[in-house]
């Protein structure tokens, strides 16, 4: 009997990480729904499969609204039938400002999409493998080190962060008679947009400013390969891969 390809959705595929994970992904021979808001990111990553692109399915989404998770997980379900993984991976950032200051509507974006979006994906995947034959599938999410200890002036992302940390382990727990595995990656100083600041120097927590390692996202790639191909018997709950130097593990 021939193997089953595996399909995988990967959220925030446009950029970084995201992008990082879904040419993994592709590489290794499954089936790639990529979501994000733009479209031409989306194709720019596809592109860049190569011949592993013919794999992949681009489906422009904003995680952060309901209808338009439904919509890609209906668009999924008619191309591929099924999932098997998601990287859930969509997340966003207010700029650094003292907390007293930090704008209702900048605190409501970011929890929209780290930690409201990160819920609707989790919990369409988790239906759509609950119900499939064969039943299961795996689910990681993005924590970052910020699931564990803070930046100056970084409430919304750290509290967000420190939330999906809370939905990994319960979807972990509720996932179980389903044969659905929930784990979780904590990300620190991968190459991206979001981290091009921290090459200039960013805000440590005794108030100085200090240029940070950061580390190439293909490796971040290759470590969410590895929790997905495990089998669903198997779960890594956490994992944290990060730049060697960077300034997490000492104190600030």
């Amino acid at each position: 009997m021939a193997a089953t390809i595996r399909t995988a959705l990967v959220t925030g595929a446009g950029t970084g990480v995201g992008k990082a994970v879904a040419l993994a992904f592709l590489k290794d021979g499954y089936r790639v729904a990529l979501a994000g808001r733009r479209r031409e990111m989306l194709e720019q990553t596809v592109k860049e499969a190569g011949p592993n692109g013919g794999n992949a399915l681009v489906v422009p989404t904003d995680v952060g609204r309901p209808d338009q998770v439904q919509a890609l997980f209906a668009r999924i379900k008619e191309k591929f039938g099924r999932l098997d993984a998601l990287f859930n991976n969509a997340g966003g950032n207010a700029p650094g400002v003292p907390f007293e200051d930090l704008p209702f509507e900048k605190w409501q974006a970011v929890v929209d999409v780290n930690l409201t979006g990160m819920f609707l994906c989790a919990q369409a995947a988790f239906r759509m493998m609950k119900d499939q034959d064969p039943r299961g599938g795996r689910i990681i999410n993005n924590g970052s080190i910020s699931a564990h200890t803070p930046r100056p002036g970084s409430a919304p992302y750290t509290a967000t962060k420190h939330g999906v940390t809370g939905l990994t382990k319960t979807i972990s727990l509720d996932g179980r008679q389903h044969d659905i595995a929930c784990g979780q990656i904590d990300i620190g100083n991968a190459i991206s947009p979001m981290t091009e600041r921290m090459a200039q120097g960013v805000r440590q927590a005794n108030g100085t400013v200090a240029p940070e390692p950061r580390m190439d996202p293909v490796h971040v790639g290759n470590a969410v390969l590895l929790m997905a191909n495990l089998p669903l018997d198997v779960n890594v709950l956490t994992m944290t891969i990060m730049a060697t130097k960077m300034p997490f593990v000492g104190r600030g």
